[in-house]
């Protein structure tokens, strides 16, 4: 599905209710987002929309009630208020922040998310992953046993890496952290973690990763990074400093490597499973899924440009290579 074509559909979150209504019809089902903005969060919305038709539910069948926050924190907690005001039928959340809010704004809406920064376990959001038992199911990441493939890649690729900066946006909570914190102090490495919560926060971070000597530097997962990867990538280059992270399009904007679930991918399941609640389903029983889809990329242009020597054994490993 191309732009063009989510244009329409975000025009019809408006305009098919109305003909419904006109029409004597019964309300169509709606489905609420909140993301960044229209045009980077596209891509997203076209494929929870493929999912929602996979699951039996074409674009005419239902009312996406969209939100955007157009970079701002501060209007996630009002926006998804709005959102839920509207009485959807269920809820996306996109990232832990968008799933924090929704928690506290209802309990008993459905609730489907894609999350690679939180355990809904210990975050209290299931009872276990087969059965929640509340209002909140979806895709999430298994983190403690994911985040060490970044440390081995960059150690791999840098192989007398000694320190490593953890670019880290606080939102999303501390998960991510711990896990890599823990790892890097198994295998004798220093860390420092750099905080960053808005765009203009991700200069200072890697500048600062620089002049402590890190080698390398891990950007942690958030909505924020991701649609800010360019930026990212181009100051890792600006720093010469190697950077991994979970977003291929990092990789594809610049940055040296990236490895980890397929974002679209997780928002095609959630949309999945999005149409199966509005079929009937319940959060309750509809077990959390981890991700299907996995990816390795690398950078070979920007490992010539910061004189890193990529292994044949990690090449052998990717799934895509950029010359």
């Amino acid at each position: 599905m191309n732009r063009r074509s989510f244009g329409r559909i975000a025009a019809g979150a408006v305009l098919w209710p109305a003909a419904g209504r006109a029409q004597g019809k019964p309300e169509l089902p709606k489905v609420g987002m909140l993301t960044t903005s229209r045009e980077r969060s596209a891509p997203v919305v076209n494929v929870v929309v493929d999912g929602l038709r996979a699951s039996g539910f074409a674009p005419s069948q239902v009312e996406l009630v969209l939100r955007y926050t157009e970079g701002d924190p501060g209007n996630v907690a009002p926006m998804i208020a709005e959102i839920i005001g509207k009485k959807v039928s269920v809820f996306v959340a996109a990232g832990p922040a968008n799933l924090r809010a929704a928690r506290e704004a209802a309990t008993t809406v459905p609730i489907v998310a894609y999350d690679f920064e939180t355990d809904p376990v210990a975050a209290g959001y299931a009872a276990n992953l087969a059965r929640p038992g509340g209002n909140v199911t979806g895709v999430f990441l298994d983190l403690p046993a994911f985040s060490g493939k970044w440390i081995e890649l960059l150690r791999e690729c840098v192989p007398r890496l000694s320190r490593v900066a953890l670019i880290w946006d606080p939102s999303v909570g501390p998960v991510q952290v711990d896990s890599l914190v823990k790892i890097a102090a198994e295998l004798k490495m220093t860390t420092d973690l750099l905080e960053v919560r808005v765009r203009s926060d991700f200069a200072g971070a890697f500048a600062v990763a620089k002049d402590r000597g890190a080698g390398a530097a891990i950007v942690l997962s958030s909505p924020l990074m991701f649609v800010n990867v360019k930026d990212l990538a181009d100051l890792s280059l600006r720093h010469r400093l190697p950077a991994i992270t979970l977003f291929a399009e990092f990789a594809r904007a610049g940055g040296l490597l990236s490895y980890g679930p397929s974002l679209l991918g997780a928002a095609r399941q959630v949309g999945f499973m999005a149409g199966k609640v509005l079929a009937g389903s319940t959060p309750a029983t509809m077990p959390i899924e981890r991700p299907s889809k996995f990816e390795l990329i690398l950078n070979r242009r920007t490992a010539e440009a910061l004189d890193v020597t990529i292994p044949a054994s990690v090449e052998a490993r990717a799934d895509e290579v950029i010359e």
